[in-house]
């Protein structure tokens, strides 16, 4: 399971030539040394979907056949992943998979993604830590969402069922506004909070709306995502909470 680089789209903007370097030399490495060592290992690699970029409305929801057409450097560097392994696949033989992931959320995700960020604002709100305001971004994006345990059974069910050289879009093939998932969050908490916008939250380019067509993963693996949308949001603030009453985050 190759997960390792950098996962971040907003940094990728600050320096795009970090993330070009984090996410695509790690990922030549392991497959040099697969050849070299001729290895029979099967290597599952984790895009995004951020390769596909912006989406016409027709094109939802995306399949695996839609063209990659990143629009931010996170989204260029996972692409050149995606099209490595399989130039791997094709000229060397290697057993690799190509994962499309959507978009995760769960329990110990950097709060520099939207929910965790809007989870531990909250968490911290009610501690009395900061002053009542959340801070967000561009709440009409509309993004899939799949909480993290069900994209680990993806992929461990891809690992045993999923074709050689295939890609394969792992999300739950719906898709929820930004603003949708902080009313969900508000609604969990007693306390009164306003909401703030903050410029430096907004990205030079933003997709509007993206979820998947996961059909191929579900044919061929049987998977079907176990938490709902709210079960999920409320995992995240339940853990922020806890965090934030011992003190962990202050480290972040």
């Amino acid at each position: 399971y190759h997960l390792a680089g950098q996962a971040s789209v907003s940094r990728s903007w600050h320096d795009p030539w970090a993330t070009l370097q984090d996410n695509i030399r790690p990922q030549l490495n392991i497959l040099q040394a697969m050849i070299k060592l001729k290895s029979k290992a099967r290597l599952l690699v984790v895009a995004s979907n951020e390769v596909y970029g912006k989406v016409q409305p027709d094109q939802l929801p995306v399949s695996e056949d839609t063209p990659l057409r990143p629009d931010n450097p996170y989204g260029v560097s996972k692409a050149a992943q995606d099209i490595m392994a399989l130039q791997y696949y094709l000229s060397h033989g290697v057993d690799v998979l190509r994962i499309r992931a959507f978009n995760h959320i769960g329990p110990r995700q950097r709060p520099s993604f939207v929910a965790a960020s809007f989870a531990k604002q909250i968490a911290e709100i009610e501690a009395g830590l900061r002053e009542p305001i959340l801070w967000v971004g561009n709440l009409d994006a509309q993004r899939d969402f799949t909480d993290v345990v069900d994209v680990v059974r993806a992929y461990a069910l891809l690992v045993k069922h999923g074709h050689s050289g295939e890609a394969y879009n792992v999300g739950a093939g719906r898709a929820y506004a930004i603003n949708y998932l902080l009313e969900i969050l508000l609604d969990l908490t007693t306390t009164q909070i306003d909401v703030k916008l903050d410029p430096a939250r907004i990205r030079p380019s933003d997709v509007p709306i993206i979820y998947a067509d996961n059909s191929k993963l579900r044919s061929q693996t049987g998977w079907e995502p176990i938490y709902k949308f709210e079960e999920s949001l409320q995992r995240v603030l339940d853990y922020w909470r806890i965090e934030i009453k011992t003190g962990a985050s202050l480290k972040d």
